[in-house]
């Protein structure tokens, strides 16, 4: 999504919340702070969920309301947020947007992992 809004030009600003177990884990993490590093509107928060870099500023933890309250765009500025991941986490998260107000019908979320099914 990072890649099509830079190749669109847009102009929107675009707010990534990146829960990810530690550091060495990101995926594109030098790519991502290159982006957000040169004034793209991009914002990017990780929230380290057992292992946070020496001196992070949140203990390691998961996406919780607290974090949303102080990372997601206003309610009143109607964004639109896309949840993915597996489906514990997507409605984890979904949750926790509409219980900050959040409208659901801007919500839009994409689930992956396992589908239980055994060979």
């Amino acid at each position: 999504m990072i890649r099509s809004r830079l190749e669109s030009q847009s102009n929107a600003q675009f707010q990534l919340l990146y829960s990810v177990r530690e550091p060495a884990a990101a995926f594109y993490k030098d790519e991502l702070e290159a982006i957000s590093k040169r004034g793209d509107s991009l914002l990017l928060t990780y929230a380290f969920t057992r292992i946070t870099p020496k001196g992070w500023p949140r203990p390691p933890g998961r996406i919780d309301a607290a974090l949303v309250s102080v990372r997601v765009w206003p309610t009143d500025l109607a964004p639109t947020c896309y949840v993915c991941g597996p489906t514990s986490f997507v409605e984890h998260v979904n949750g926790l947007l509409i219980a900050a107000g959040m409208d659901r019908g801007k919500i839009r979320t994409e689930r992956f992992g396992s589908t239980g099914e055994r060979k």
